[in-house]
């Protein structure tokens, strides 16, 4: 008997791999990472876990694409039969969809819209197409409110806007086309080898050295910023039990237990590095403009079809500042 095959989008990207992870370990599925390897995709991300489970290789196949262009031929058959698709891909950098957003409309509607019909016209008995969203396309949340999955959206910059655009066009997908869609919606994920200038990583790095730390805050600079925080294993592992249990054509908000204050975040880094924390509450409208104070939404829904969080914000923290000290390659 064949086994199942899932192709993961982005793979070589922070929340990629870290998915591709948990299927090698949880399952005996095989894993095709299509890349196009840019600075959000870095190679060594995979590298490094086949290092430490050699076992894995054989069931773990990369292959370079850059979705703004369909897949070719070549490519189609480097990737061989598939079961599933995660797609991850995108491009994610809000400040820099602010400055370019026809590029994030080619990474994120049209790199879609290709593996989209890469599935359509080649993967006829496609169990899932999981696209992968963000809370942002919810837009700021007010004290209060937390979206649930089919609330309107209100996109505040263009990456976001690219992103609800792209799960237009999934549902699109489904109705017109009969893919097996659903779509999920996450937060701010945390968790080894994510990029060193995501802020858990930056307030590690900062507490380290002394350096000040800016941290996002109200206009008036009284209150920081709030987030929730999931670890990249809980958020890989949800995928997996998504994977499983779902409906077609619904939205799954993935979200952690708790909201938390940026700035008692960082306190609670300094007091596991047992360092001071030198920081500074500054108004994101001036320095980064389309960010937001507050996003929230509800993850209810999951939540009772049985999925629940298993890391912690404080045992996910210890173990990322733990992390960070014992590989400060990650750090540059």
């Amino acid at each position: 008997m064949m086994k199942q095959r899932v192709l993961v989008t982005g793979g070589a990207g922070f929340i990629g791999h870290a998915i591709i992870e948990r299927i090698l370990k949880l399952t005996d599925y095989e894993v095709v990472s299509l890349d196009r390897l840019d600075t959000a995709g870095n190679l060594n991300r995979l590298s490094n876990i086949l290092e430490e489970n050699q076992q894995w290789r054989h069931r773990l196949s990369v292959v370079w694409h850059d979705l703004k262009s369909p897949l070719n031929d070549f490519v189609i058959n480097k990737v061989g039969k598939i079961d599933y698709i995660l797609h991850l891909a995108a491009g994610s950098h809000v400040d820099r969809s602010v400055l370019y957003p026809l590029e994030f409309v080619m990474d994120n509607v049209v790199g879609t819209c290709n593996i989209l019909d890469y599935a359509r016209l080649h993967c006829k008995d496609l169990k899932l197409f999981l696209y992968f969203s963000t809370d942002e396309v919810f837009g700021a949340a007010p004290e209060g409110v937390v979206f649930e999955e089919n609330d309107r959206y209100n996109s505040g910059n263009p990456y976001a806007a690219t992103k609800a655009g792209a799960e237009e066009l999934c549902i699109s997908y489904e109705n017109t086309y009969s893919i097996p869609i659903i779509i999920t919606h996450t937060m701010n994920v945390y968790g080894p080898r994510q990029h060193p200038e995501k802020f858990i990583p930056i307030i590690i790095n900062k507490v380290l050295s002394g350096a000040q730390l800016s941290i996002h805050s109200n206009p008036e600079l009284t209150e920081a910023s709030k987030r929730h925080y999931l670890h990249s294993t809980d958020v890989a592992d949800a995928v997996l039990f998504l994977m499983k249990d779902h409906r077609i054509g619904d939205k799954y908000n993935i979200v952690s237990n708790t909201e938390m204050d940026n700035l008692d975040l960082a306190k609670k880094i300094a007091k596991i590095l047992d360092k001071p924390l030198n920081y500074e509450l500054v108004d994101p409208k001036i320095t980064r403009p389309r960010h937001d104070f507050r996003y929230a939404i509800s993850g209810e829904k999951l939540k009772n079809l049985g999925w629940e969080q298993k890391i912690s914000l404080e045992q996910g923290l210890e173990s990322m500042v733990q992390w960070t000290i014992d590989n400060k390659e990650w750090t540059v």
